[in-house]
C-alpha cells in the first residue's frame, strides 16, 4: 500500500519504491528459475527484500537519484544481491536462521576476542588452524585477522593498499585456505572477523589498472581531474592525514597525466561513491568475503567515504547513508553478518556510525585513550566524566573495548568535557605525549612518536600495552617492585575492558607482556612507519616456557601475565551481569578510584579500580549503596569482603564484587 507523509499527503517516495518492485521482482523470479535456484531459499530472500525495499529504496534514491542511470544500477544491485545469497554455503545459511532468531548474540558475555596479523602470529593460515586450541585455551571466542588479501609490493600500509579482494596475500595462503579456517573456526565456537577496505583500493587493483589504461569506465571510479582546480578547490577545506609524509590529498598520475584524490598514501586510491557503479561493485566484494565465512566485517576509514566541496569530506551525512545501505543489503543477502565500526574520530562523531541499522559494533576508541589518561594523571575525573554520557548506546548495539590495536593511539577525548573539569585539551594532549614517550620525568612509559609534527604540535602514541605500562622500564632497571606494579598496571586495564560492558578485545602476543620490537627499522618497507614497533612476531617460545613452568611449580613475568589474563577471561564468560551494554557509574568519593556497577537481567556486579600505585580508600557506603548489599565476594581473589569499615584498594588493585 502506497504509505502517506507526515502531512497526510501520498508518500511519493513510497510510491516510486511499490511500483520499482513491482516491476523488478517479475524479473528476480526469472533469474531464480535460470539458475535452477531451490523456491526455499528463492523465498527467503524475496522475502526479506521485500520487507527491507522500502528502507533500501530511500537509502539508494537519496543518494542516486541525480544519476541518469539510477534505475539501472537499483536492478543490478538487486541481482548482486541475490546473487551473493545464492552462493551462500548451507552452514552459513543456518547460521543465519540462528542469528535472525538472536540478533544480539554477539552481546553476551561469552564474547571475547583476539586480533593478530597472520605473517606475524603463525606465518600462514593454514598453521593458523593449529592455533584454535591456543585460542580456546585463552578464553577467545572471537579472531580478527588484520588485512590478508593481495597487496601491491612494497608498502602497503600495513595490508590497507588491497590489490584484489578476492585473493589471499600468496605468502599466507589460498582463498580456500581462508574458507577452511573459518569453517574449523565456526565448528569451534569462534567468530571471524575481517576488515572491508572500502574507502579506497591500491593503485594496481584492477580498477585502477584499467583507469591507468585510460578506460573511463574505471576512472570514474575514482576521483581522477586534469589539472589543479579542482583539488586545489577541496584542498582549502582539507586536513592532512599523514602531514609527516606526504603534503595534500592528491597525487599526479604520470600515465593518466591527471591528479588522483589519495587521502591516506599516494598508493591508495579512493573510491568514487558517488558513482552507483562503484557502490554495486563494493558490495559484490563485500558479499564475496561474507561468504567464506566471516562473521564480522570491520568497516575501514569509515568517516572518508564521501567527499563534498567546501567541506572536510569526513563524516559526511551521505557516509551514513552509505554504510546504512550495505547494512541493509547484508541483512537480505548475508543476514548473519555483522559490522563494526572503525571511526577514530571525535567521540560525537563515532556514536554517529553505531546503530542496529548502520555499525552494530564499534571500537570504543575515547575509552582506550582515557584508560592510558587516567594511568598517567593517576586520577579517573576526565574517565569518569567521559563515562557518564558517552558509554551508553542504541538498543542492540556494543562496544568493542581495547587497550591497544595495530594503530596508534591518538588522544580523542572531548575538549569540552576536559574543559569543564579546569583541563585544557591542548595542553593535556602534549603532557600525554610526554608522558608516553617518557620525556615527563617519573613516567614509567616507553612509547614512541607517530607522525609527530613539530608546526602544529600533533603527535600519537606507538608501543605495546607492556612497554606502555611500564615493563620494558622495569626490566631495564632489574627492579622487582617496579616489574609488580606494571604487572598490576596492566591487569587492570584489562580488568576494564572485559567488564566495562561491550566486546573486550586483545592485541595478540600482549598476553605476553610483549615489548617494543625497535628490530622493525632494518626493514625499508616498514622504517618508516613507527606503529611497526607494536607490531612484534609472536614469540611461541614464552608458551612453551610457561607449560614447562607450570610442571615445575615455577613462575615468570609473562606467565603470571597470561594467567591473570586468562584468569578474568574465564570468569567473565561465567558472570552473566557481563552482558549487553548496562553501565551505571558509581559515586565513589575518591578521584583516583573508578568504580562501576554492571548489571543484566537480575545480575549485578560492582567493579572498583584503583589507578595508582598507592592503597586507596573507598568508602564503606560507596560499595554497600553501589552494590545493594554488605557482604561480599571478590571473584578475582575469591576473598570476601564486609563493609562495616572502609574498603582498602591495593595499589592498581581491581575488585569484581558480588553480593552474598
Amino acid at each position: 500500500m502506497i504509505g502517506t507523509s507526515r502531512n497526510g499527503q501520498p508518500d511519493q517516495l513510497q510510491a516510486e519504491a511499490e511500483i520499482s518492485l513491482k516491476r523488478l521482482l517479475p524479473r528476480l523470479e526469472a533469474f531464480w528459475s535460470e539458475d535452477d535456484v531451490a523456491s526455499g531459499l528463492a523465498r527467503d530472500f524475496t522475502q526479506r527484500l521485500v520487507a527491507q525495499w522500502p528502507r533500501l529504496f530511500r537509502l539508494l534514491f537519496t543518494l542516486y537519484h541525480n544519476r541518469y542511470d539510477f534505475f539501472y544500477h537499483l536492478e543490478e544491485i538487486m541481482f548482486t544481491a541475490a546473487r551473493g545469497w545464492k552462493q551462500r554455503s548451507p552452514e552459513l545459511r543456518e547460521q543465519d536462521d540462528h542469528r535472525l532468531n538472536d540478533p544480539t548474540w554477539f552481546q553476551s558475555e561469552h564474547m571475547v576476542g583476539g586480533a593478530l596479523y597472520v605473517d606475524l602470529f603463525s606465518e600462514n593460515l593454514s598453521k593458523l588452524r593449529e592455533c584454535i586450541p591456543y585460542f580456546k585455551d585463552l578464553g577467545l571466542t572471537y579472531v580478527h585477522l588484520m588485512p590478508l588479501f593481495a597487496v601491491r609490493p612494497g608498502d602497503n600500509d600495513g595490508g590497507y593498499a588491497i590489490s584484489n579482494y578476492r585473493s589471499v596475500d600468496p605468502r599466507l595462503g589460498t582463498i580456500d585456505d581462508l574458507r577452511q579456517l573459518a569453517d574449523e573456526f565456526r565448528e569451534a565456537g569462534v567468530c571471524l572477523c575481517l576488515d572491508f577496505v572500502f574507502n579506497h583500493t591500491s593503485d594496481d587493483h584492477y580498477w585502477a589498472q584499467h583507469a591507468q589504461a585510460g578506460d573511463i569506465e574505471y576512472q570514474q571510479y575514482y576521483y581522477c581531474f586534469p589539472d589543479r582546480t579542482v583539488p586545489d578547490q577541496y584542498e582549502r577545506t582539507l586536513r592532512e592525514i599523514f602531514p609527516t609524509v606526504r603534503r595534500g590529498n592528491f597525487t599526479w598520475h604520470d600515465g593518466m597525466q591527471k591528479w588522483v584524490w589519495t587521502t591516506f598514501n599516494s598508493f591508495q586510491w579512493d573510491l568514487n561513491y558517488g558513482n552507483p557503479a562503484v557502490f554495486r561493485a563494493m558490495l559484490e566484494e563485500m558479499l564475496f568475503i561474507a561468504n567464506t565465512g566471516v562473521d564480522i566485517l570491520r568497516l575501514d576509514a569509515v568517516a572518508f567515504i564521501w567527499k563534498q566541496m567546501g567541506t572536510n569530506c569526513e563524516n559526511r551525512p551521505e557516509a551514513h547513508l552509505l554504510i546504512q545501505a550495505f547494512n541493509c543489503l547484508a541483512g537480505i543477502a548475508a543476514p548473519g553478518l555483522v559490522f563494526k565500526s572503525e571511526a577514530i574520530v571525535h567521540p560525537d562523531e563515532v556514536v554517529k556510525y553505531i546503530g542496529a541499522e548502520e555499525c552494530q559494533i564499534s571500537y570504543n576508541p575515547t575509552l582506550m585513550a582515557l584508560l592510558w589518561e587516567s594511568l598517567a594523571t593517576r586520577s579517573t575525573r576526565l574517565l569518569k566524566k567521559s563515562l557518564s554520557h558517552r558509554h551508553r548506546l542504541p538498543h542492540g548495539t556494543s562496544w568493542v573495548n581495547y587497550l591497544r590495536c595495530h594503530d596508534d593511539i591518538g588522544w580523542t577525548f572531548d575538549d569540552e568535557d576536559a574543559a569543564q573539569l579546569g583541563i585544557n585539551g591542548y595542553d593535556h594532549r602534549q603532557f600525554l605525549n610526554n608522558f608516553y614517550t617518557g620525556q615527563f620525568p617519573g613516567s614509567f612509559a616507553r612509547g614512541v612518536p607517530f607522525q609527530h609534527n613539530p608546526t602544529t604540535g600533533d603527535m600519537r602514541i606507538s608501543g605495546t600495552l607492556a612497554s606502555l605500562a611500564g615493563l620494558e622500564q622495569a626490566i631495564e632497571f632489574h627492579d622487582p617492585k617496579l616489574i609488580e606494579m606494571s604487572v598490576r598496571r596492566m591487569c587492570l586495564l584489562y580488568g576494564i575492558t572485559l567488564s566495562i560492558g561491550g566486546i573486550p578485545l586483545l592485541y595478540l602476543g600482549e598476553e605476553w607482556g610483549m615489548l617494543n620490537d625497535y628490530d622493525f627499522v632494518k626493514d625499508p618497507a616498514k622504517a618508516g612507519d613507527t606503529r611497526w614497533i607494536h607490531r612484534p612476531k609472536m614469540k611461541w617460545e614464552y608458551l612453551q616456557n610457561f607449560q614447562q613452568e607450570v610442571d615445575e611449580q615455577n613462575g615468570s613475568i609473562r606467565g603470571k601475565i597470561f594467567r591473570s589474563i586468562q584468569k578474568l577471561i574465564s570468569l567473565r564468560k561465567n558472570m552473566p551481569s557481563l552482558a549487553g551494554q548496562q553501565m551505571d557509574l558509581v559515586p565513589v568519593d575518591n578521584p583516583h578510584v573508578l568504580g562501576f556497577v554492571r548489571h543484566f537481567e537480575g545480575n549485578r556486579t560492582l567493579i572498583l579500580a584503583n589507578f595508582t600505585e598507592e592503597e586507596q580508600r573507598v568508602p564503606a557506603n560507596n560499595v554497600r549503596t553501589g552494590g545493594l548489599g554488605r557482604f561480599f565476594q571478590d571473584l578475582i581473589s575469591e576473598q570476601e569482603i564486609a563493609t562495616h569499615e572502609d574498603l582498602v584498594l591495593q595499589p592498581y588493585g581491581l575488585l569484581w564484587l558480588e553480593r552474598i
